[in-house]
């Protein structure tokens, strides 16, 4: 790992096995190799892990989980949330995690408890989670360059979590572990939660007669979120924040008539849910008064 007054060439390489080629594990793996690690193993089985492994870590030889633990002095536990705890135990039983050995998940849920297993054996240990969605392509690593990526370990070794950061392009950011759930809700709020809105107001404007709408909203959309980074509730706009309650009734008639044709609530649900939480912020804002709030309130329920 990189260290002050040491050049590339001369930092401390890694041995790093990855227990696990989804998209998440092949594309770290694809960056730290990129700083000059060792990707000494990959464990992958699903036809589509063995040719991501393929692509995107070249070279590197397939192996059971448990020889590329005991191969390993960085090992990745790339699997899905509730398997790393099973994992880590299930290695631990059999001797394959040792003491000095770093042990990493990028479980934006979980902190470094999970890994307890381990810690028992001797091992160090650190939770990353990148703010990223990823594709598992090379078309990662230079978003990896803009993003964030939580840091959780105790003080002695996170600074090795943060070089590893670093080393990837990204930026380190240090999260308590008792803040992580909270933080990853935030995450997937904004992430998951804005894919769902998004492909709902798709469904409706082409059920709306509109060919073509992704082309409506895309400039509406980075607009809206360049503007909210920039400025935070400030950037709140719309018939809710305006106490235009005649166009939120509108929308709802709208909304109920679309969901008899598709045949599913859930976009009128969620409109309806947002609403309610558009219509707190609006009054907390000053720009409704109570009365305002409470009329919409009222016609949305």
């Amino acid at each position: 790992m990189s260290h002050p007054g040491l050049s590339q060439d001369e930092a401390p390489r890694l041995g790093i096995g990855i227990i696990g080629c989804g998209k998440v594990g092949a594309s770290i793996g694809a960056a730290w190799r990129e700083a000059g690690h060792a990707i000494i193993g990959v464990s992958a089985t699903s036809a589509k892990s063995l040719q991501r492994a393929e692509d995107m870590l070249p070279g590197v030889p397939v192996l059971p989980p448990d020889d590329v633990a005991d191969r390993a002095e960085l090992l990745l536990l790339a699997v899905p949330d509730d398997e790393i705890q099973s994992l880590v135990n299930g290695l631990a039983k059999v001797s394959r995690i040792h003491s000095g050995q770093i042990l990493v998940h990028c479980s934006g849920r979980y902190g470094t408890d999970v890994l307890e297993a381990g810690i028992s054996l001797g091992a160090l240990p650190i939770a990353l989670h990148p703010s990223l969605s990823f594709t598992g392509t090379a078309v990662d690593l230079p978003r990896l360059r803009q993003s964030t990526i939580a840091v959780t370990a105790p003080a002695p070794i996170r600074p090795v979590g943060q070089a590893l950061v670093v080393e990837m392009g990204a930026e380190p950011i240090d999260v308590a572990e008792a803040d992580r759930p909270l933080y990853h809700a935030a995450i997937t709020h904004a992430s998951n939660h804005s894919i769902t809105i998004i492909s709902e107001a798709m469904e409706m404007l082409a059920e709306a007669g509109v060919s073509d709408p992704s082309r409506v909203l895309t400039a509406l959309v980075d607009a809206s979120v360049t503007n909210t980074l920039q400025n935070g509730s400030k950037a709140l706009t719309g018939p809710v924040s305006r106490g235009d309650v005649g166009t939120v009734s509108a929308h709802l008639a709208a909304l109920s008539e679309f969901s008899l044709n598709v045949s599913s609530p859930a976009a009128r649900n969620s409109y309806i849910a947002l609403a309610r939480s558009t219509t707190a912020r609006a009054l907390s804002l000053g720009r409704i008064t109570e009365s305002q709030a409470q009329e919409i309130l009222s016609r949305l329920d």
